[in-house]
């Protein structure tokens, strides 16, 4: 039976981050954590993510942007290593909060703002956004979605942004498996859970990128924004008790 609810969950988060442009661990990570510990979370999460994003980007191999891929290789490599070891030495509960207030700030800049992008990125900028959100990745399991808006603001959407993405997410996902084994918080049982996640992304992914096809660009960035804006609500109620102790 937890093996269903995982598949289940799982299936409609990576149908929901395919149409929306990612985040599917945001609805992962509360439920790992409750059916198999916090402990289990990062490296339960990063195998499944890497199942996952192997398949999009076998859907999308010719939509890689991969001017931004390689800019952001050198950061993600660096951010995937230190964030992963030092997983093993502190504690950063806050850190999620603080990804969760700049969700939301982001969602209102771009609701309220005014133009088509609320910010101009240039291609280099992506190395230390790269090493960045992979070195808080590799704390807390996931950053959400937390890097769309700048990919929206450089011009990816839709396949693109999917693609360069799974790109990314792939490499910083391996880099993050080898330093947890070196580690020991990888075993055999976080490596089953993490196979459901992966092979519920299969039908998921399929179905998504079908859908994906068929919306416009602007549909693609309000439904993008909107699960910015529940994944910065989701991250803060995860924490609500540090709010609560301020």
């Amino acid at each position: 039976m937890p093996f269903v609810v995982l598949g289940v969950v799982s299936f409609l988060s990576w149908f929901i981050s395919m149409v929306a442009g990612g985040g599917s661990p945001l609805m992962l990570i509360p439920l790992v954590s409750f059916m198999y510990g916090a402990q289990a979370v990062a490296p339960v999460i990063t195998t499944g993510m890497l199942l996952g994003n192997i398949q999009r980007l076998f859907y999308f191999w010719e939509d890689i942007e991969w001017e931004v891929t390689l800019w952001q290789l050198p950061g993600v490599i660096v951010g995937s290593i230190l964030g992963a070891f030092t997983l093993n030495y502190i504690n950063l509960e806050g850190l999620q909060l603080v990804i969760g207030i700049s969700l939301l700030l982001m969602v209102a800049n771009y609701w309220f703002g005014k133009g088509e992008s609320t910010f101009t990125l240039k291609t280099w900028q992506f190395l230390p956004l790269g090493f960045g959100n992979s070195f808080a990745s590799g704390l807390i399991g996931s950053t959400g979605p937390i890097m769309n808006p700048a990919y929206i603001n450089y011009g990816l959407l839709k396949e693109a942004m999917v693609a360069t993405k799974a790109a990314n997410i792939i490499l910083a996902h391996v880099i993050k498996l080898c330093a947890y084994a070196s580690l020991g918080n990888l075993n055999r049982e976080y490596v089953i859970y993490g196979v459901v996640i992966g092979a519920a992304a299969f039908p998921a992914n399929w179905l998504g990128q079908w859908v994906l096809s068929k919306m416009s660009n602007d549909l693609f960035k309000q439904v993008t924004f909107i699960f910015i804006a529940v994944s910065g609500v989701l991250m803060l109620w995860e924490q609500r008790q540090l709010l609560m102790g301020w």
